[in-house]
């Protein structure tokens, strides 16, 4: 994976810093499909009611992999952060989702008026 420096923000702007130079949208993008034995256990965790931990660690390990995938697309760009930071999921089969995170890529400097 390259090297990126990790400043994101879902704002449009980084605090301190002035954009210089606007990269392009980037993005990271990964499918993943629950197991039989999650499924399994999600059941049973959903049977007594509460939080759903075998389906929250499911996504945030998606969540984290495209994030990162988002980063390594913008350092392969030149950028050195990305603004307008998103995530969109969407199921494209049954117990299959595509997590998707997005944004801009751009090159920031310190701003002189700190």
């Amino acid at each position: 994976m390259a090297e990126v420096h990790s400043m994101t923000t879902t704002a449009f702007e980084l605090a301190g810093y002035k954009v210089t130079k606007t990269l392009g949208v980037v993005r990271g993008i990964v499918v993943r499909s629950r197991s039989v034995v999650g499924n399994l256990i999600a059941s049973i965790q959903i049977f007594f009611g509460g939080k759903i931990s075998t389906y929250t660690t499911l996504c945030e390990q998606a969540r984290e992999e495209a994030f990162l995938q988002m980063l390594a697309h913008a350092g392969e760009s030149g950028a050195n952060a990305v603004i307008g930071v998103r995530y969109d999921a969407t199921e494209i089969a049954p117990g299959v989702t595509e997590v998707l995170c997005y944004g801009t890529a751009v090159f920031v400097e310190p701003s002189l008026n700190k």
